[in-house]
C-alpha cells in the first residue's frame, strides 16, 4: 500500500515539472543574412603615415644674438601668423639705431657744408678771386659727403632691421610643437638662425603610403582613394594621389613606393604626423549591383551555389556569380534582392 501511494507521488510531481516546464520547439539557429544591392569597389590596400606638407612645419628662430626677454609660448599653443612669438633684449640694437641716426643727422650736416662751399667757389672763381684747385677741391668734398650720407642711411636701415629682428613673430597659423629655448638664454646667430620653436598647420597634412612593388602599377596620379586612421577607425577619409616618388625605399627585403595622397580633414578629427594610416587605392567600382558576402557561396561541380530560403524550405540555388572582393561577390543570375540565404 505504501508503494503504491509513493508510486502515486512521483507522477503527480513528474507532472508538475513537465507541467511548469513544457517542451518548446528546436529554435532554427542557422546564421542568415539578406541579399542587398550596393556598390562594389576593386581595391589595391597600403599602410602609410601622416606628414606634413612641404611649408607646413616651419622652424622658427632669431636672426640677431642676444638673450631672450620673453618667450610668449608652450607646446600645444595654438598660434595665428604675425603673433609675438618670443622677444630679445632690444637695448643694444637700440642704441646702434640711435647711433647711425646721429651719424646720419651729422653728414647731412658735412653735406650741407659741402654744397655752401661748392657755390662759394664757384662765384669766386667767376669773380677772378678763386682758383679751379679751391672748386674741384670743393666738389671732391661734396662728393664725399654724398657717398657719407649713403652709408649712412644703409647704417641706419641695417639697425633698425636689427632691432626689428629682436621681435620674433610667427610666419604662419598652426600649433606649437616644438619649444627649444627658455627666458633668460642667451642665442648666438653668427652662423645660423637658431630655432626657438617649430610651428605645425595641422590643416595641411598629406599621407604618404607605402605601395608594394607588385601594386605600383596600378597606381596612378589624380587616383581616388581613402583611409582610415587608428584613432577613428570608423572615419573614411577621402584622398587623392598628388605624387608617386619614383626611388624605391626598402623596408627588410620588401620593395616599397611612397606614393603622396592630399586630403581634408573631416570635421570633428583631429589628425597629427606620425598617425598611421590604412589606405585604400580605388581601382574600379560597380554600382548598384546585388551583392552577397563570400561566406554565402559554396562551390559544386564546377559552380557556384547557395542555400536560399524560398517559403519555409531551404532550398539549393546555382547563381552566376560576377566580380569577386575580398568581402563580397556580385550576383549575376540566381537570386533577387531582399532573399534570405544562409551564411556557410
Amino acid at each position: 500500500m505504501k508503494k503504491g501511494l509513493m508510486i502515486v507521488l512521483v507522477l503527480i510531481a513528474l507532472g508538475g515539472w513537465y507541467y511548469a516546464n513544457p517542451s518548446k520547439p528546436p529554435v532554427d539557429e542557422t546564421p542568415t543574412t539578406r541579399i542587398q544591392r550596393g556598390t562594389l569597389s576593386r581595391t589595391v590596400t597600403a599602410t602609410g603615415v601622416i606628414r606634413p606638407v612641404v611649408g607646413a612645419e616651419i622652424n622658427v628662430g632669431s636672426r640677431v644674438s642676444g638673450t631672450v626677454k620673453t618667450l610668449r609660448v608652450k607646446v600645444g599653443d595654438a598660434v595665428n601668423a604675425g603673433d609675438l612669438l618670443a622677444q630679445i633684449e632690444q637695448e643694444m640694437f637700440q642704441a646702434r639705431v640711435n647711433q647711425a641716426r646721429a651719424e646720419l643727422e651729422g653728414a647731412k650736416a658735412q653735406l650741407s657744408l659741402s654744397k655752401f662751399n661748392v657755390e662759394r667757389a664757384e662765384k669766386l672763381l667767376k669773380k677772378g678771386f678763386g682758383s679751379e684747385e679751391d672748386l674741384q677741391k670743393a666738389q671732391q668734398d661734396l662728393a664725399m659727403a654724398i657717398a657719407r650720407i649713403n652709408l649712412n642711411q644703409a647704417r641706419l636701415q641695417g639697425a633698425d632691421i636689427d632691432l626689428g629682428y629682436t621681435s620674433i613673430y610667427a610666419p604662419i597659423k598652426g600649433v606649437i610643437a616644438n619649444v627649444t629655448t627658455r627666458e633668460g638664454e642667451t642665442v648666438a646667430a653668427s652662423f645660423a638662425a637658431p630655432t626657438f620653436v617649430t610651428i605645425i598647420d595641422l590643416e595641411r597634412l598629406e599621407t604618404r603610403a607605402f605601395v608594394d612593388e607588385t601594386d605600383i602599377g596600378r597606381i596612378f596620379l589624380g587616383q581616388q582613394a581613402s583611409f582610415t586612421v587608428d584613432a577613428y577607425p570608423d572615419v573614411d577619409i577621402p584622398a587623392q594621389v598628388t605624387a608617386i616618388q619614383p626611388k624605391a625605399e626598402m623596408q627588410g627585403s620588401v620593395v616599397n613606393y611612397v606614393v603622396v595622397l592630399e586630403f581634408q580633414t573631416p570635421d570633428q578629427t583631429i589628425l597629427r604626423p606620425e598617425m598611421t594610416t590604412h589606405i585604400r587605392f580605388t581601382l574600379e567600382e560597380r554600382e548598384n549591383v546585388i551583392t552577397a558576402p563570400r561566406g554565402v557561396l559554396k562551390r559544386k561541380d564546377g559552380g557556384d551555389y547557395v542555400m536560399v530560403k524560398r517559403k519555409q524550405d531551404w532550398v539549393e540555388q546555382k547563381v552566376r556569380v560576377g566580380w569577386r572582393t575580398a568581402a563580397k561577390a556580385e550576383i549575376l543570375e540566381g537570386l533577387e534582392e531582399g532573399e534570405t540565404v544562409r551564411v556557410n
